[in-house]
């Protein structure tokens, strides 16, 4: 039985390792020990020694001098006493103003070549959104119903023409819950006014204010609603574009105008064969405010039972946030229809 301290184990020795042998068993056995290379001869037989002044380095590692001609640097010559370098004729813009003698103008930068020296035009970064995605142009529908949001200030606008402001959480706003329920859209338990102005608009008394809700922290406008109280009963209606898609319209009967540009623009639903309803169907100064329009907004009738805004109303909606173009937009519309409604009253 060998131990770690025999002399001689399969070629290994517990000296200093100077009497070390590679074991037979790595080899063929029939070389001599010193015709076999060791693990160090194999280590340096892929690559070559390099020079003894010379440390190693990849091939490739050493690039040429970016300016080959170009002299170097004398310490006993201050930078200032070396000549101008020397601008190829084929470079040389002619300036707009003399040249002294004996100077040369300065090259223009590649970025500001004139197109006849063949430099395309700088491209235009794309636009990205977040994360680094390319925006996507936005379609058709996206275009005329987008949110423009309060651009310059719905607010601000209304304190300028002398209105009120309030968050929709007044005792006079409790009202405004029954003109989101009745409107011709789909409005959830989750809608709420927000953003409540109140003020004269010409002859009107006008309320506008954002149906909104709640996203995180945020208040989200979905809808705007501009309405008019009227002092008497208003008999059910809804006025709607004829390409809107139309619900909850049980109960209302069609009434045509007579002209075929209104009707196929336009729908007058009526709850009952009303006067006022036929002379809303039929006045020309609501039919040229509604054809000079986008088609964007639905009017319909409500009755508002609580708040300090009690009565029937007649309303404009619009998948939109409050602005002063859309208030304005809304109070035209509106004293265009009112006065049909009221004529001879």
């Amino acid at each position: 039985m060998s131990t770690p301290r025999d002399g001689d184990r399969d070629g290994f020795d517990d000296g200093d390792g100077r009497g070390w042998r590679e074991p037979p068993h790595l080899g063929d056995g029939g070389a001599e020990e010193e015709d076999r290379p060791n693990f160090a001869d194999r280590r340096k037989a892929p690559r070559d020694e390099p020079p003894a002044n010379q440390p190693w380095q990849p091939p490739g590692w050493d690039l040429p001098a970016a300016e080959p001609d170009r002299p170097a640097p004398r310490a006993d010559v201050p930078p200032a006493a070396y000549p101008p370098p020397q601008v190829p004729p084929t470079e040389q813009v002619p300036p707009s103003q003399p040249v002294p003698p004996g100077q040369q103008y300065p090259p223009q930068h590649p970025q500001e070549q004139s197109p006849s020296q063949g430099f395309p035009p700088p491209e235009q970064p794309a636009q990205r959104g977040l994360l680094g995605r390319r925006r996507r142009k936005p379609g058709a529908v996206e275009q005329v119903f987008r949110y423009e949001g309060d651009l310059v200030g719905a607010q601000g606008w209304a304190l300028q023409q002398g209105w009120t402001v309030s968050d929709g959480t007044a005792p006079q706003d409790a009202g405004l819950a029954d003109l989101i329920a009745s409107a011709p859209v789909r409005a959830t338990k989750d809608h709420r006014a927000g953003n409540v102005l109140r003020g004269r608009a010409g002859s009107l008394e006008l309320v506008a204010f954002d149906v909104v809700y709640a996203s995180g922290r945020y208040l989200v406008p979905e809808y705007a609603v501009t309405a008019v109280p009227m002092l008497g009963t208003v008999p059910g209606f809804r006025l709607s574009p004829a390409r809107f898609w139309r619900h909850r319209t049980g109960g209302l009967v069609p009434m045509p105008s007579g002209d075929q540009t209104f009707d196929a623009r336009w729908l007058l639903l009526a709850a009952e064969d009303d006067p006022r309803l036929r002379r809303l169907a039929q006045d020309p100064a609501v039919h040229g405010v509604l054809l000079g329009s986008d088609d964007g907004d639905e009017f319909w009738s409500a009755a508002v039972r609580g708040g300090g805004g009690a009565g029937d109303h007649v309303a404009a909606i619009r998948p939109d946030g409050h602005r002063p173009q859309l208030l304005e937009h809304h109070a035209r519309l509106l004293t265009a229809i009112t006065a049909a409604l009221t004529a001879g009253y």
